[in-house]
């Protein structure tokens, strides 16, 4: 994560500003990035920085289907980060 940190700050502050979020989500811990904006997907990572998914945004607002349960299924919510600009 620190290096997604990393590459959010070399960036433009965002509108919304990026979180990062820990959730459980089928049996494993993951990072849940937020979009930078509107139509942008959302990213997930597995605790190796690995993406696993991209569970919204897009311009079918759906991401990319392959987590379409995230939403309800996700549990243990907990801020890990926010751009603090």
């Amino acid at each position: 994560m620190k290096a997604r940190i990393a590459a959010v700050l070399a960036e433009r502050k965002r509108n919304p500003i990026t979180r990062i979020l820990c959730y459980t989500y089928g049996g494993q811990t993951v990072y849940y990035e937020s979009a930078a904006c509107c139509d942008q997907p959302s990213n997930v990572f597995d605790t190796k920085g690995r993406l696993v998914c991209q569970p919204d945004g897009g311009i079918t607002g759906k991401g990319d289907g392959k987590c379409p349960d995230f939403d309800k299924k996700k549990t243990n919510e907990k801020l890990v980060w926010q751009d603090p600009r």
